[in-house]
């Protein structure tokens, strides 16, 4: 069965002074950001089956805010506590839970794991110009990775997928 990882990196945070990392929010550029995000999903046909957010405060504000772009709501969404400051393989662990009912995930997360997670699960696999501004430009905040893959979510692993289209707030 053919299923999608969608990608999306937090959008612009706020430094506020004695703040934990954990609880800072979006800046009111990030607000902007967040909500563009939304509305390039809805544009691109994308509406996930389920949503896989960190439970920080900056991915749980984007998610809220880019869900409004969307023409429906997904199914259900879970604020992940292990998503946080969380690496490509811890991702991927999470992601190996999904059920086989789900085609369509959409993560909400954290450099450096959402770059790591698209590169490892892409390799050199996908369109070459999304491939390219991956690697030349990292992941900013409020990018956009899809993935694609055929097989259960299980099977998740490096090299499984194609990396689809890679969109910016700068595109």
């Amino acid at each position: 069965m053919p299923r999608r990882i969608i990608v999306l990196r937090h959008a612009k945070a706020d430094w506020p002074n004695q703040v934990d990392d954990h609880e800072r929010p979006l800046a009111d550029r990030g607000q902007t950001q967040a909500k563009e995000a939304g509305e390039w999903l809805a544009d691109s046909g994308i509406n996930p089956d389920l949503v896989l957010c960190s439970s920080s405060v900056r991915t749980r504000e984007t998610w809220k805010l880019a869900v409004h772009g969307l023409p429906k709501r997904p199914r259900r969404t879970v604020y992940e506590e292990r998503l946080y400051e969380a690496s490509a393989g811890e991702i991927i662990t999470v992601l190996q839970e999904t059920p086989d009912e789900i085609t369509d995930v959409l993560l909400v997360g954290h450099n450096p794991g959402v770059l790591g997670l698209t590169q490892v699960l892409a390799g050199e696999e996908g369109d070459p110009d999304a491939l390219n501004r991956l690697r030349l430009g990292g992941f900013p905040t409020a990018a956009v990775a899809v993935l694609s893959f055929t097989g259960s979510w299980k099977d998740v692993e490096p090299g499984v997928a194609k990396l689809e289209t890679f969109h910016t707030p700068q595109d």
